[in-house]
């Protein structure tokens, strides 16, 4: 992740100044900065967010759901009929 986000970042400071090369007022490029910064922010917190549910997720290994009563196996492991001799 560090890698992704030294790249925003980079980006982030680059692109106001390539505004400023071409041009574009000082307002603008700081405008555009703050919104790089803002998503760049944003983004992040999305990334960290979804590792780590993803770490909670590989590493508890949880069954998963079986239904409304969790009943798990056939029905003679639950006292159901069975079809033999007792």
């Amino acid at each position: 992740m560090s890698d992704v986000v030294r790249w925003a970042a980079f980006s982030s400071a680059l692109v106001p100044v390539v505004l400023l090369i071409c041009g574009s007022s000082l307002a603008g490029a700081l405008g555009t900065a703050a919104g790089l910064a803002a998503v760049t922010t944003a983004c992040r917190a999305l990334l960290r967010h979804s590792e780590r549910r993803y770490a909670r997720l590989t590493g508890d290994q949880v069954s998963p759901h079986r239904g409304r009563h969790s009943r798990t196996g056939t029905g003679a492991h639950r006292g159901g009929h069975q079809l033999g001799p007792r």
